[in-house]
């Protein structure tokens, strides 16, 4: 059984934290986030650490606990430092840039692939092959790499398409003579 939950989430000199009821807000340098945590939960602040609890043996209680304190964790990390994926594309002719406010991908397809880039959300192309993905929301930064991801997931034959830089693609050996 997971004891993340007993570990209390460090507050960095730089950032703010604070905890209003079932609401945790955090402000730092690169901007405000807030979660709102179950009624099963008590989260306070003693001594600049941010303590999770559940509030009674509930069954409930006991199965958030260590998933709130990590949803604490995630606000105060994303405002302090922020979260980065980074990507690659790999085919030939597969390439990326940003132009302006929009992510345009040549992909193999008859045209190219715009994708928006969100607010909150910086998105660079220091090579035409690589693609770096940064905000302070994780969440919003995992779901924008999936999406831009999904416009061509990696296939198995020749590993062709866009990969997270930690994914290894499994390859599967192609037709016999």
């Amino acid at each position: 059984m997971s004891r993340i939950g007993k570990h209390p989430v460090t507050v960095p000199a730089e950032v703010d934290v604070r905890v209003d009821g079932q609401t945790v807000t955090a402000k730092g340098k690169l901007g405000q986030l807030s979660v709102t945590l179950i009624d099963d939960i008590l989260a306070s602040l003693e001594d600049g650490k941010v303590v999770v609890k559940p509030r009674n043996d509930s069954k409930r209680g006991r199965v958030m606990w260590a998933t709130s304190r990590t949803m604490v964790n995630n606000l105060v990390v994303g405002v302090s430092q922020g979260y980065t994926i980074n990507m690659e594309i790999n085919g030939v002719g597969y390439r990326a840039a940003v132009q302006g406010k929009e992510l345009v991908m040549q992909l193999g397809y008859s045209h190219d692939v715009k994708y928006p880039i969100p607010e909150g959300i910086s998105i660079k192309c220091d090579k035409p092959t690589a693609i770096s993905v940064t905000g302070y929301d994780k969440q919003k930064v995992g779901q924008v790499a999936a999406e831009i991801r999904a416009w061509k997931k990696p296939e198995p034959y020749k590993g062709k398409g866009i990969k997270y830089d930690t994914e290894t693609i499994l390859r599967k050996e192609g037709k016999k003579k």
